[in-house]
């Protein structure tokens, strides 16, 4: 009998030497596909119902830290962004709110990116796949004239120059022109803003100014902002200004810059702003931020005021209603901020129902009579506010219109006599307490309202919020 030869036993042996091979090569693609994933990119916009190319998809910013260098001659502006971001899936590419303003580098993480541009939109390709839940920085440095837009409702934004400056306002969209971000309201981030000017002028922004250093014939303003902020409210105004300092009577920082030419106007701002937000703090909950202030300009073609973030931006001397209004937004829209623009009767409804307030706290007509006269159509600001219902703009040239503003006013009153007072300011306070620096809408507030009262509501919403028709007034 022949012995059989050894090779005949390899086939047997081959098959787990290839299972052991296979294995280990499935095991090394599987580490290579976890520590580098492919991902995908962000996407270009938020879904909003009124602005759906505006925001951006698959990161999350927690901070921007913008260095601004300005030149009055010629209107020019050299910018670095870094927006520090934690990534909501695998990020391949990434995309920003820009216009206008040319881009000389970007890099994230200081690795170079490949840089896109399309419309208003700035692409970053990273050299390496950004893991979902990475933090990571993105930094842009540009450089140019900013534009200004024509906002959807007619009015001027961006970066708008003065008789001797520049005011940058960003509502809705206007941000995007002087720095590059996620500019959906959805998306707050805190901020550190420094701003070179020549040392004949004045800088301004958001927040608490923690030093000023000048160098040469230029200054640099550094401000900062600790609380989370939406970009639309984020603003840099330069110019000759007057300067006041104070306090509040709880001790709350005021900032107030002037120019010479509104010194006169019908009041003292710096005297009144801290007046209004003691007032607003007793009947709103705790003021947000740490410092208050205002701005006031000499632009009186632009034709309305702002609620920017800390320091409300008046165009001209403004009168005590209107500082009033812009205050109020502290809590409601800046502090509380909307999901979504199509929830903007959050902020101008509060707002205006704020001035209601004061006039009937200081010795004008009671917020009842205020209601009258819109719902009969006397009261000077009440034209329009049937052409649809607060909380459904039809579309992005009325979401500032008369409506969202008169209709939503009057449905906090509504709800207000429904719940009584007690019942209504502790909504109040606990809508600013619950979402504080947070983003709240308007399913939210309701049910709030009927948590709170334990009551049905629904009514009553449906007919003052979401019914095309004019309600009846009891």
């Amino acid at each position: 009998m022949t012995t059989p030869a050894r090779p005949r036993q390899e086939p047997a042996i081959r098959p787990r030497r290839s299972a052991l091979l296979l294995a280990l090569l499935l095991t090394a693609t599987a580490a290579c596909t976890s520590s580098s994933p492919r991902g995908s990119a962000g996407a270009t916009g938020v879904e909003d119902h009124l602005f759906p190319s505006l925001g951006n998809g698959g990161y999350d910013v927690s901070h921007y830290t913008l260095t601004l260098d300005y030149t009055p001659e010629g209107n020019r502006l050299k910018g670095t962004a870094v927006v520090t971001a934690r990534a909501t899936q695998d990020l391949s590419r990434l995309s920003l709110d820009f216009a206008g303003l040319h881009v000389r580098h970007a890099d994230i993480d200081g690795s170079a990116a490949r840089v896109g541009r399309k419309k208003n939109k700035l692409t970053l390709t990273p050299a390496e796949t950004v893991a979902r839940g990475e933090t990571f920085r993105a930094t842009v440095r540009y450089d140019g004239v900013p534009e200004v837009f024509t906002a959807a409702d007619g009015g001027e934004e961006g970066w708008i120059e003065t008789d001797d400056g520049v005011a940058a306002l960003g509502e809705p969209t206007g941000s995007m022109t002087w720095f590059p971000g996620n500019h959906h309201p959805s998306d707050k981030a805190t901020y550190d803003i420094d701003v070179t000017v020549p040392s004949d002028y004045t800088a301004v922004s958001n927040g608490t100014l923690r030093e000023t250093r000048k160098r040469g014939r230029r200054t640099t303003f550094r401000w900062h902002n600790a609380e989370p902020m939406a970009s639309y409210v984020a603003t840099v105004v330069t110019g000759v200004f007057d300067v006041t300092t104070g306090r509040t009577d709880g001790g709350l920082p005021v900032y107030t810059a002037v120019d010479p030419d509104e010194a006169d106007g019908p009041v003292d701002v710096a005297e009144l702003v801290p007046e209004v937000v003691d007032w607003a703090g007793k009947r709103f909950g705790r003021y947000p931020f740490s410092s208050a202030g205002a701005v006031v300009d000499h632009l009186p073609d632009l034709g309305y005021a702002l609620e920017t973030q800390t320091k409300p931006y008046f165009e001209e001397a403004p009168d005590t209603r209107l500082v009033v209004h812009e205050l109020a937004h502290q809590w409601f829209g800046n502090s509380v901020t909307p999901r979504a623009w199509q929830d903007m009767w959050l902020n101008e409804g509060f707002a205006t129902y704020a001035e209601w307030l004061w006039d009937e706290e200081h010795g004008h007509r009671s917020a009842q009579r205020t209601f009258e006269a819109f719902y009969d159509g006397t009261h000077p600001e009440s034209e329009g506010i049937w052409d649809f219902p607060p909380a459904d703009p039809p579309d992005a040239t009325r979401v500032s219109d008369s409506p969202v503003y008169g209709r939503g006013a009057m449905t906090l009153h509504r709800l207000r006599r429904t719940v009584g007072d007690r019942t209504f300011f502790a909504i109040v306070r606990a809508w600013t307490s619950e979402h504080r620096h947070g983003n709240a809408d308007t399913e939210q507030f309701i049910a709030l309202c009927e948590k709170t009262s334990k009551k049905d509501l629904s009514d009553l919403f449906q007919a003052w919020l979401f019914s095309p028709d004019k309600p009846d007034a009891d």
